[in-house]
């Protein structure tokens, strides 16, 4: 039986990946809006905007193979690589036969994995709404956090998945503008309750693409040349200046690559800016979602 969430109020749906279950959401009925979450957050991240939504769209919000209410298969099972994850999306959105074209928000690693599905799918974008996330290479310069490449060293294993220090470091540090409550911690913690339950949280900072030999960095590249795609895309950038890891920096490198992109910021919000600043990125969103769809070219 799935765990109840108060502020969760949805009947979950499941697609079985060759084994694994990918535990999804599908609500209410529209133009589709799919949202795609990062680590170590989950769908659960997405409530509110779902909520939001819900009435006048298709809302469809996958947990990650490993993450949220899906399967939490081990390594011997399932990759936990950027090209599985990216194939794992393609095939849900094929088998819910989404109708139209899509509004894409994403967050986190879920804007590599939206953003290489969509690059691959240009013709299928409507929009896109982009929270505190990447689809390049580090901008010039820049450096993933210590608290990463420690996550990501020898020691990380136990740090991540013993002590469970990254999930609960990102409910103390990513939320900057309030603190949450104990319901909302609790819910981002369960799914992440064991060693066992915590791979996928550490291969998602094992697999990083820092150097040109690291899995994924090709992906990488592609997904940097596909914005050339999404130049004409009504695009929507909602930023938290208090991220310590998407920080001013990242949002930059979105507006040189998207100079026609409408952009957001909240000086106290942080990483988890559907959490800081949500009563404003809600109403930004509903706005944005409810405009006229741009005519096609001649």
């Amino acid at each position: 039986m799935e765990p109840r969430f108060e502020d969760y109020p949805f009947e979950g749906r499941f697609l079985d990946l060759d084994g694994a279950r990918m535990h999804y959401l599908d609500e209410g009925a529209g133009p589709p809006v799919l949202m795609v979450h990062g680590n170590p957050t989950w769908s659960y991240y997405y409530r509110h905007l779902v909520l939001a939504l819900r009435d006048s769209h298709r809302v469809v919000v996958p947990d990650h193979v490993g993450c949220g209410l899906s399967d939490k298969p081990d390594d011997n099972s399932y990759p936990y690589r950027l090209e599985r994850r990216v194939h794992d999306l393609k095939r849900l959105v094929e088998h819910l036969q989404l109708d139209g074209k899509i509004t894409l928000v994403v967050h986190d690693w879920g804007g590599m994995i939206g953003m290489a599905w969509a690059a691959r799918h240009p013709e299928r974008i409507e929009r896109l709404v982009v929270l505190n996330t990447a689809a390049f290479h580090l901008p010039a310069g820049k450096r993933v956090p210590m608290s990463l490449r420690l996550s990501r060293s020898a020691i990380g294993g136990l740090l991540v998945r013993g002590l469970n220090l990254f999930s609960r470091g990102a409910l103390r540090y990513c939320a900057t503008q309030r603190r949450l409550t104990k319901g909302e911690r609790s819910a981002y913690l369960a799914p992440y309750d064991s060693w066992d339950h915590r791979v996928a949280v550490h291969r998602f900072i094992q697999d990083i693409p820092l150097r040109n030999t690291d899995p994924g960095h090709d992906i990488v590249s592609e997904v940097q040349a596909g914005l050339e795609h999404f130049q004409d895309t009504p695009t929507l950038l909602l930023w938290g200046l208090r991220d310590f890891v998407f920080d001013a920096d990242y949002l930059e490198e979105w507006q040189r690559r998207m100079p026609h992109a409408r952009t957001h910021t909240y000086e106290r919000a942080g990483h988890y800016i559907l959490e800081d600043a949500r009563d404003d990125v809600l109403a930004l969103v509903q706005a944005f979602v409810a405009e006229a769809p741009m005519a096609n070219p001649a």
